[in-house]
């Protein structure tokens, strides 16, 4: 069945219908913390979209060339783990090198992309809905394109409303639900043109 869904509508859907976020609510920590400032929270975004199509590529590979074969399914969880900790610690060192200002504001949440659980999602959804590789990949670069455009999205609003005075309840995280609760709802509406189970 999912042989017959074209990569086409998968790489839509993963961005519009089954965003990471604001369809499956997965990596909201990252999301919520960071979207203070929109060119940190890009930063991020584009960070999490190389790890996700990385490790989507790399555990496709793994588990039909490695799990199924030697029958390791049992194992599937860790050895998708180490390869998302391996990423995210190849872009962080790369970041530190050639994007010295980006990896500071950044912070802790740089290497806390490894326990992202959109990232784990998006490898754990490839192998349950059974994708091959074109639609793995695609899958992959959908899910990091809507999870940047989720948290840029938040980012360029949170910035806008930071001049304005909220009631106290509202300001921080309260006023990120509340945009994210919002946003999800625009979304819904594209649900008629593009899904995937």
């Amino acid at each position: 069945m999912a042989g017959e869904i074209s990569p086409f509508v998968i790489f839509f859907a993963s961005i519009l219908t089954s965003n990471m976020i604001l369809s499956n609510f997965l990596g909201m920590c990252s999301y919520i913390s960071i979207s203070g400032e929109y060119k940190t929270a890009s930063g991020l975004g584009k960070s999490v979209t190389l790890v996700m199509v990385f490790t989507t590529v790399i555990n496709f590979a793994i588990y039909h060339l490695v799990i199924v074969p030697l029958n390791l399914q049992y194992l599937q969880y860790i050895l998708f783990i180490i390869i998302i900790a391996a990423t995210v610690q190849i872009i962080e060192m790369a970041m530190d090198r050639f994007l010295p200002d980006l990896h500071v504001k950044l912070g802790i949440f740089l290497p806390l992309i490894t326990v992202n659980c959109a990232i784990l999602g998006t490898t754990l959804f490839m192998v349950i809905r059974d994708y091959g590789f074109v639609q793995s990949l695609v899958f992959g670069l959908g899910s990091g394109l809507g999870w940047w455009l989720a948290i840029s999205a938040l980012a360029a609003i949170r910035e806008k409303m930071a001049k304005t005075k909220l009631p106290r309840g509202l300001a921080g995280p309260g006023i990120a639900f509340i945009i994210t609760g919002i946003m999800a709802l625009a979304f819904i509406g594209f649900s008629g043109i593009f899904t995937i189970q």
